[in-house]
């Protein structure tokens, strides 16, 4: 507290008890005092003053906090300015005053500054409010990705519900178009799903004809018939749209199931045929260095009769890899071209009065002289034709073959 000395600086006490405020507007009554000496008169309303004083501290401090309400400060200023003119008090109230004008000066910047960042943040919400619907509006058209826009929807929502400051009537018109994109968005959701439930159900039944047909062909051993079958129904499956998750799963595990059983009981009698048809190979590997090894040139007819005998025994071995096929084939024909090649080269240095096959063809020539001249003793025009023409024939082939001679 102020000594009385300094208190005489700013106030007195009358005779008649009137305390006196001084100050640069000279002297204002402003009580009386009777409890006391006149000392204790002015320390009475130099507390008051003091408490004046305390107050615009609280109010400057509050003014330099983040959290402060800049606009309850300015007010609480304002009233104290404006009470300070008739303010009971003993103290330097000029100094006070201007404090105060000096705090409510910077109270109203402070106030200015916060209603700018409160329309700011108004702004800002309301353009993140707008960004959301205009958004929202957006998703409500798309098509496909039903989940994924459900679940940004409902991230929306609560982005909607942070962010703070719009006003309530442009708030309100903003949230109706919001929800209207939203319900747009569940109508469409649901009738697609709708129409994807009825679409399932020909898509169900499809797929159940399909494993009905796959299992039936399962255990078919007619292999390459059956193959070309479940491939054109796996072809008609690829087709068919699939089902929900799970129950895709199970059909398709039927199906897949009837397949394997087919294709699996065909490769094992594949891999076994195979071995056999690789046995066939070798067997005929023997037969074909056998057929190689044949002297032809020193006795065609002894290797003739070799060559049949290996080709008897060849047709009695199964078939080979169809990968050797050809090769085998072609191996065993050019030993039996050399072998005819040579048989020619002999049988035309044979004497013509030796040739057994000329022999053969001069006995058929006289069997059918012999036929023309029983058919014109019978008189029977018809086989009298038949018998000249068949004996022109073989007079013709003996007369190419002393040719050749």
């Amino acid at each position: 507290m102020s000594e009385v000395g300094d208190l005489t600086r700013f106030g007195r006490v009358d005779a008649d008890g009137t305390v006196y405020l001084k100050n640069s507007a000279g002297e204002r009554a402003i009580g009386s005092w009777q409890a006391g000496t006149p000392e204790e008169g002015l320390a009475h309303f130099a507390r008051k003053f003091e408490d004046l004083v305390t107050e615009v501290d609280l109010i400057a401090a509050r003014l330099n906090s983040d959290s402060a309400d800049v606009e309850q400060a300015s007010a609480q200023l304002r009233k104290i300015g404006e009470g300070l003119g008739e303010a009971a008090v003993i103290g330097d109230v000029d100094a006070l005053s201007k404090r105060v004008d000096d705090l409510a000066e910077h109270a109203e910047a402070r106030v200015s500054e916060f209603k700018a960042a409160k329309e700011a943040e108004k702004a800002e919400a309301l353009a993140a409010k707008e960004a959301l619907v205009a958004e929202a509006e957006e998703l409500s058209g798309r098509e496909g990705q039903w989940k994924a826009t459900g679940e940004r929807f409902s991230a929306m929502v609560d982005e909607w519900k942070s962010i703070h400051g719009v006003d309530r009537k442009a708030d309100q018109k903003l949230w109706r178009r919001f929800s209207a994109a939203r319900d747009a968005f569940t109508r469409r959701r649901g009738a697609y799903f709708s129409q994807l439930d009825s679409e399932r159900k020909v898509y169900a039944a499809k797929k159940e004809e399909l494993i009905k047909r796959a299992e039936e062909l399962a255990d078919s051993t007619d292999w390459g018939p059956t193959a070309d079958a479940l491939k054109g129904l796996m072809t008609e499956w690829k087709e068919v749209g699939r089902l929900a998750p799970d129950a895709e799963q199970k059909a398709w595990k039927r199906f897949r199931a009837a397949n394997d059983k087919f294709f699996d009981a065909r490769s094992a009698v594949f891999s076994a045929r195979d071995a056999e048809y690789e046995n066939n190979l070798k067997e005929k590997e023997v037969l074909l260095q056998q057929a190689e090894a044949i002297d032809i040139d020193a006795d065609p007819k002894a290797a003739q009769q070799k060559f049949r005998e290996i080709q008897g025994s060849w047709g009695e071995i199964g078939p080979v890899p169809r990968k050797a096929h050809a090769k085998t084939q072609r191996r065993l024909r050019k030993v039996e071209d050399a072998l005819r090649d040579a048989m020619d080269s002999a049988w035309r240095k044979v004497p013509v009065e030796d040739n057994p096959l000329l022999k053969q063809m001069r006995q058929q020539v006289q069997e059918a002289e012999e036929k023309l001249e029983r058919a014109k003793a019978d008189g029977d025009a018809k086989r009298v034709k038949k018998a000249e023409e068949e004996l022109a024939s073989k007079k013709k082939f003996l007369e190419l073959a002393e040719a050749a001679k």
